[in-house]
């Protein structure tokens, strides 16, 4: 596997051509992972893709940075947790999601997952 600047070649040139899988698509399926976890009240991005958001343009890899050294790759999250649940038991949820996610999909091998709690959501009265 060779990090480009187009993606993670997966496949070398055979018969059919090559497969490549570009760093968004594997940034949409660890966000997507990560808030099918119960307790995951949303993905946090930076101040861009809050405002993006708010103008009704939804970044789906919002709160996700994948990084490929080598054959290593990680993936760093950003996520907002409900209000009252374990930090501890959705993290390792949120990890176990998005790594059997993203390898089941792609068949990249990851390294590490490492979640940020970036904020609770509080419920509205």
């Amino acid at each position: 596997m060779e990090n480009k600047s187009s993606g993670y070649k997966i496949q070398e040139k055979g018969l059919l051509g090559e497969v490549k899988i570009a760093d968004e698509v594997i940034a949409i399926i660890a966000g997507l992972a990560a808030t099918e976890v119960k307790g995951v009240a949303g993905m946090c991005g930076n101040i861009t893709n809050e405002l993006v958001s708010k103008l009704g343009m939804k970044k789906l890899s919002k709160g996700v940075r994948v990084n490929v050294e080598g054959s290593h790759v990680s993936v760093d999250l950003a996520i907002e947790l409900d209000y009252g649940v374990s930090i501890a038991q959705i993290s390792k949820k949120v990890q176990e999601k998005v790594k059997t996610a993203i390898e089941n999909m792609t068949g990249l091998t990851i390294d590490e997952v490492n979640v940020r709690i970036a904020g609770v959501a509080l419920e509205e009265e």
